[in-house]
């Protein structure tokens, strides 16, 4: 498949129909980790071709732990994307992040137990490093186009990815809270994950909807008030995009595109030739095949 786009944005339908956006075509892939969440939405913002993904498909079809990450991320490979940009809705756990404030993490902590978050999984090891999990050059980027754009944002800060379908309880909550954590969702450090190992560039724009089961006005929020900032939040996330898009140019200067370079550790020779053809994408370079 030839290249397809630059960019990637996973997030919800909504942004597509962005401002600006011109789109060219929807393309269903199969990847050997089976289908994404849905079509791939490709097109152009400013000038930059792009693609987007809903991670939920449209309608909101998967809970978190229903998501074929893996698929999602081997297809914006497959696409030719370098660089994504996730965007999903938080929880807060902290006073200072307010409902419609946008946080761009630069750590995760791990809380999920039934999901594949690797490629490598048959027949070929590889240990990534994920000390540093978010790309730098892309989280910069999005914290100063959020600014730009007149969101309220934080760089910086620990996003908790926890299994779901339900919310905290109120003691989770609580224990998070005392390991600092800064924000609370479903679904992106597993996008991170792959995406390092897809040696993809990878950011987190954390919108927040509301305050964690630990605030003492949790329970006083209506249906009503979380529909308002989830509607602000859209209308902020297309902001945030188009301005991302028009920023983010130029060569890669991370080390997210060669993330594999020592972390393959199976002897080459002992790789079957299944593994090398369902890995190819990603290991090819590495392999010689």
């Amino acid at each position: 498949m030839e290249r397809q786009a630059e960019i990637g944005i996973i997030g919800g339908s909504g942004l597509y129909h962005m401002p600006g956006f011109e789109a060219h075509e929807e393309l269903r892939l199969e990847t050997p980790f089976g289908n994404p969440s849905d079509a791939y939405i490709t097109g152009t913002l400013a000038g930059r071709e792009v693609a987007f993904l809903s991670r939920h498909a449209r309608g909101h079809r998967f809970s978190p732990s229903d998501i074929n990450y893996r698929a999602n991320i081997y297809g914006m490979k497959m696409l030719g994307i370098e660089r994504i940009l996730s965007l999903s809705a938080v929880g807060s756990m902290k006073q200072e992040h307010a409902p419609l404030d946008f946080v761009i993490p630069d750590q995760f902590f791990d809380r999920t137990k039934a999901r594949a978050a690797t490629f490598f999984d048959d027949g070929v090891v590889a240990h990534i490093s994920f000390a540093d999990p978010v790309c730098p050059q892309m989280a910069r980027v999005a914290h100063e186009g959020a600014l730009q754009a007149g969101i309220n944002s934080k760089l910086g800060g620990t996003y908790l990815c926890m299994e779901g379908p339900a919310f905290s309880t109120r003691a989770e909550s609580n224990i998070y809270r005392s390991w600092g954590m800064d924000v609370i969702g479903m679904t992106n450090l597993t996008e991170a994950k792959l995406a390092r190992e897809a040696e993809i560039c990878y950011a987190t724009i954390a919108m927040v909807t509301d305050y964690d089961c630990w605030h003492e006005e949790h329970d006083a929020v209506t249906v009503e008030q979380i529909i308002s900032v989830l509607n602000k939040n859209s209308e902020n996330a297309c902001k945030l995009v188009q301005q991302v898009v028009r920023t983010l140019d130029g060569a890669r200067t991370c080390r997210c595109g060669s993330a594999l370079k020592h972390a393959i550790i199976t002897d080459r020779a002992s790789i079957p030739a299944e593994a090398k053809r369902k890995l190819g994408l990603l290991i090819g370079k590495y392999t010689g095949e």
